[in-house]
């Protein structure tokens, strides 16, 4: 029973993620999730108290995602620091492809209810705050090995990289290609960060 329940329940989440990428949180009904599952509609209940619960624990599952893949790639001893950071933008980039330039799901969500949903708002804020403050390690790192200015500002250059590739993001699922993406890493390592 256990294994079934957990089963539905990621079967729900993973459906929400594509979904809430998709259609976003105000277009994407309940029915609509439980129809791609073949869900009953209380199992939706019995395993979210709300919409709004559901569309949290689904940021939650995906910033698991972003937690490995920050750790893959930004952990990496073999590579300098900003070639770290670059990697795994490169790879988000990679996902976003596979999706088909449907963007950042934290950058969706952000934009469609922070205006209208104080708990969206914090949480996402959150999350792409821990994002950048992972970011501004790794320019630390690259400012003692000497590949940014010692004057340099770790955390408002992590902050500036975030914030760009936010935009960049919306920009790619505008046009469904990765070219703001790639305009706007090589620009921010080409010379944002280089001395």
């Amino acid at each position: 029973m256990e294994t079934t329940t957990h089963t539905t329940k990621q079967r729900l989440l993973d459906a929400g993620l594509e979904l809430l990428l998709e259609h976003g949180y105000h277009d994407l009904g309940v029915q609509t999730l439980l129809a791609a599952t073949g869900t009953p509609k209380g199992s939706f209940y019995h395993h979210f108290e709300s919409k709004e619960d559901f569309a949290l624990q689904v940021v939650d599952q995906y910033m698991v995602g972003v937690h490995g893949a920050l750790d893959a790639c930004l952990s990496n001893p073999d590579r300098a620091p900003l070639q770290r950071m670059r990697d795994f933008f490169e790879a988000t980039a990679e996902s976003y492809r596979g999706e088909g330039y449907l963007g950042c799901l934290l950058g969706g969500l952000g934009q469609e209810l922070s205006g209208v949903n104080d708990v969206f708002a914090q949480k996402i804020e959150g999350c792409i705050s821990y994002i950048a403050g992972r970011m501004a390690v790794c320019l630390a790192e690259a400012q003692d090995a000497g590949d940014i200015a010692p004057d340099a500002d770790p955390v408002g250059l992590s902050n500036l990289l975030v914030d760009c590739w936010e935009g960049a993001a919306l920009r790619s699922r505008l046009r469904r290609n990765e070219q703001p993406l790639e305009a706007m890493l090589d620009f921010y390592f080409g010379s944002a960060v280089t001395r």
